[in-house]
């Protein structure tokens, strides 16, 4: 999460930093400035959403092997089935 952050950080600092070299003169270079901007967002933007949706994958993975786990466990303990009384 951190290594992501560090990411976005010094991609902020080059997308936007509007004290560079490439200072849009007149109206069509701002646009087309305005415009790498946006795709650059949203290119971020996808990336995040796709390690996002990754992780979220991989920990829906991870409980279900954590159920066959569990359930294993108890085959071997003899309470198949048996819901503990509260």
């Amino acid at each position: 999460m951190t290594e992501l952050r560090n990411d976005m950080d010094s991609d902020l600092d080059q997308n936007y930093s509007l004290n560079s070299n490439a200072d849009p003169k007149n109206m069509q270079e701002l646009t087309i400035y305005v415009q790498n901007l946006l795709q650059n967002v949203q290119d971020k933007f996808q990336t995040m959403s796709d390690q996002i949706i990754t992780r979220i994958d991989d920990m829906g993975n991870r409980i279900d092997d954590l159920e066959k786990s569990i359930a294993d466990l108890m085959n071997q303990a003899g309470i198949e089935g048996q819901i503990p009384e509260k």
